[in-house]
């Protein structure tokens, strides 16, 4: 049997647990999950079935061509497309019981003067509320037509809700509930994103949307505090050769790296082909049980070279490393590459090999 040189295991209790406390703290609302960017890169089938099995049945995503693929898999759920119709037609979301959620007046209008406008098909909007991103400014809802939407969702979505202080959230939350009386009826209102959950209860609403606390991120350390959110993944890369170089080497591209005595080393069959960041180089750790080791020389786009030298284990070809578990986060990652859980995730390549346990 071949076995990848990169592995990425997923860990599917640690996801549950996840998904469960986000939804005790916010136990009032129901709890939807973004799936979006095939699951932050963990994959989007095998998540959905995770969680539909769990209780989940509202998923959002970002396109429809995701939403589509989803839905080729299973006709159980709803799924929800954020960015609209794309341009797309209104019969495609209709014949694959997608629910697009309108962000513009040209979006609205051309469902208002459709043949599915006071049908049951299914429309979602989003009210901008400071983000100014995607969706529709509350004077642009002043429509007749629009009063008369029976609506399945009206979203919105926080520009800052990882900043517990920032007096922004609270503004946006105004502005979103100013925005209710344009309609008609509204069968689940929804403002909060991971952070929106764990930064105060008046923003929850009907329906909460987890994204990257699901898959073990926070974007604010004092979120931990209200929630254990567990690591999710384990990254790995398997040791393709072991060796020892002199003193006065140079070890990897442009001779960043120059041994100031013999070491040994472990090549190591991953690199930033996979996903791993460059800024990683001379500068990151990889863990082999419990010992620690760090990178010197460049990160490759296939490998990575540690030095081994202290180590008091066998450490030979075969052999897994680890770059993302539960010692070094996501979220830790993130602060040493000075970037956000998020792209860690997402970052993470085709080419290495999930695994869900």
């Amino acid at each position: 049997m071949i076995t990848s040189n990169a592995i990425l295991e997923i860990h599917k209790n640690n996801l549950l647990h996840n998904y469960i406390s986000l939804s005790k703290v916010a136990k009032k609302s129901l709890t939807a999950a973004i799936i979006k960017a095939n699951a932050y890169g963990l994959g989007d089938k095998e998540i959905y079935n995770i969680l539909y099995k769990s209780g989940c049945r509202h998923f959002f995503l970002a396109t429809l061509q995701e939403a589509i693929k989803i839905r080729k898999h299973s006709k159980r759920g709803n799924l929800y497309v954020l960015n609209g119709l794309e341009n797309n037609d209104l019969k495609i979301f209709n014949k694959f019981q997608i629910i697009p959620i309108l962000n513009s007046k040209e979006e609205i209008n051309k469902f208002i003067y459709s043949k599915y406008y006071k049908s049951k098909f299914k429309i979602g909007i989003h009210v901008d509320t400071g983000l100014n991103r995607l969706g529709i400014k509350i004077d642009d809802l002043k429509n007749k037509f629009i009063k008369e939407i029976k609506l399945e969702i009206l979203i919105s979505h926080f520009a800052s809700a990882d900043e517990l202080k920032n007096s922004y959230n609270k503004k946006q939350n105004q502005i979103f509930k100013k925005s209710f009386i344009f309609f008609k009826s509204i069968k689940y209102k929804s403002l909060s994103n991971s952070s929106g959950i764990l930064n105060n209860k008046d923003f929850h609403y009907d329906m909460v949307r987890p994204g990257i606390s699901l898959y073990g991120g926070s974007q604010n350390i004092n979120f931990r505090k209200i929630i254990n959110i567990k690591s999710v993944i384990t990254l790995k890369g398997k040791i393709l050769q072991v060796k020892t170089i002199n003193k006065n080497e140079y070890i990897g591209y442009n001779q960043t790296f120059k041994t100031k005595k013999k070491i040994k080393v472990a090549v190591v069959g991953i690199g930033y082909g996979d996903g791993i960041p460059r800024i990683l180089s001379n500068n990151g750790y990889l863990y082999f049980k419990d010992e620690i080791f760090k990178i010197i020389g460049k990160v490759s786009m296939d490998s990575i070279t540690v030095d081994i030298s202290k180590s008091k284990k066998i450490i030979k070809p075969g052999k897994f490393m680890e770059l993302i578990n539960k010692k070094n986060t996501i979220d830790n990652l993130a602060k040493i590459t000075g970037t956000i859980s998020n792209e860690i995730l997402t970052s993470i390549s085709n080419r290495v090999k999930r695994i869900y346990r």
